[in-house]
């Protein structure tokens, strides 16, 4: 994993992704090279008991991307959403996976009134890397399995606090936060996910909490 950080620190310098297509395209070669062993990793696999999953920091970039894994409890998903105009890349490391893509709302991003049309359903195969932006549409992940928790390895460029959420039958948005959750003493396993973690955080879970006003939480 810190061979990966090293690679990708290199590939994105000063800028991050920025528009540079020959810079994505390294980016995801240098994501799909690394092959997912669970001693690089289990010790960000945190899981808190009762949440749909948990986003947690791996590497913050320099502040030009941030990379994350996410444990996705057994039939959790989460809400359909953007990537508040992020590039952003995921790679299955553990479990299943599956993505649907969705079209943005005839009327606009915050348009509202009509379903969301879903363009396409994909599952994701281990070590392998999707792509995803704002041009592309929206897009939900999901565990389908009901007995397995998944983990997934996310980069963000550049990292986001922030995104809008949709409502599948409406195409109404709202504000959401999806903060990272920075550990303070990482280390648990795979295989011990699926108890209650109680590992101390600098900043609280927002996984399923809700939150003020108009802003809701990823």
């Amino acid at each position: 994993m810190q061979d990966l950080i090293a690679a990708l620190n290199a590939a994105m310098g000063d800028t991050g992704l920025g528009e540079d297509r020959a810079t994505v395209r390294r980016v995801q070669q240098l994501m799909r090279s690394y092959v997912s062993q669970s001693q690089d990793w289990a010790q960000y696999a945190v899981y808190h008991e009762g949440t749909r999953y948990t986003r947690n920091l791996v590497d913050d970039g320099n502040g030009k991307y941030n990379l994350l894994i996410l444990v996705w409890a057994e039939g959790q998903a989460s809400p359909i959403h953007d990537h508040a105009g992020s590039h952003c890349m995921m790679k299955l490391l553990a479990g299943q996976l599956d993505e649907q893509l969705y079209a943005w709302p005839s009327s606009g991003p915050d348009g509202q009134g009509e379903s969301l049309r879903l363009r396409r359903t994909a599952a994701l195969k281990a070590n392998s890397v999707a792509y995803m932006h704002d041009k592309l549409g929206l897009h939900r992940i999901a565990n389908p399995s009901l007995s397995s928790k998944a983990v997934s390895l996310h980069l963000y460029s550049p990292p986001y606090s922030f995104c809008k959420t949709f409502d599948e039958q409406t195409g109404a948005a709202v504000a959401s936060r999806c903060a990272a959750e920075r550990l303070t003493c990482p280390g648990t396993s795979i295989n011990s996910l699926p108890a209650t973690y109680t590992c101390s955080a600098t900043e609280p879970s927002l996984a399923g909490q809700a939150q003020a006003s108009a802003i809701t939480s990823m």
